[in-house]
């Protein structure tokens, strides 16, 4: 059985910000290429049976960079859809709803075109991804360049947890971590690694 590696896509104006990014394709900004570039060294010399990016430039960039050729995107890894809280920071939304914990309520509508998700929707679209890999990290490492709330609830879903345990897996941009197996059962091995900038 293979490794599952995850990258977080470097930074943007609005993971610095904290406002919440999911279909505004913001591009990296030059600290994220950097960071997309550190990454090469940690992932040089690797075979991967399968490269997937989120559709979204910032992710693919990121491989770019992190020197990931043939990545093939898949639409089930673009970041949770955040809806009507889209470029809106959790400071900003605690003004009005102090209780509010995107983990375990979601989020409110949007336009129609991104209406948002709830936290079982984000896990439905991560166990899809997880059966879609499991050939290939038969066959070896795979690796997937997505968006931080969505590989914590990814990662949450391959260690048989609730989307709601991803809140524990803080993860930063420009990151590689990386999820095994130890006597059959799915583990982390590595989180949050980075190449010195």
């Amino acid at each position: 059985m293979g490794d599952l590696l995850l990258v977080r896509h470097g930074e943007t104006e609005w993971s610095v910000s904290g406002q919440h990014t999911s279909f505004t394709d913001l591009p990296l900004t030059q600290r994220g290429e950097e960071q997309a570039k550190s990454l090469a060294p940690l992932l040089a010399g690797r075979t991967f049976a399968r490269i997937l990016t989120s559709p979204l430039g910032r992710a693919i960039r990121t491989a770019e960079l992190a020197g990931l050729s043939g990545a093939v995107p898949d639409p089930d890894l673009h970041e949770w859809d955040y809806g009507g809280y889209e470029g809106i920071t959790t400071r900003e939304i605690h003004r009005t709803d102090p209780d509010w914990c995107l983990w375990t309520q979601g989020v409110p509508a949007g336009p129609p075109e991104h209406p948002g998700e709830s936290p079982d929707e984000v896990a439905a679209r991560a166990d899809r991804v997880l059966a879609r890999i499991a050939p290939a990290l038969a066959e070896g490492d795979v690796i997937l360049v997505a968006h931080g709330h969505f590989l914590r609830v990814l990662t949450a879903r391959r260690l048989g947890l609730s989307a709601a345990e991803g809140r524990l897996f803080q993860l930063g941009t420009g990151t590689v971590s990386r999820l095994s197996t130890e006597h059959g059962w799915p583990v982390i091995s590595e989180w949050n690694k980075t190449s010195p900038l």
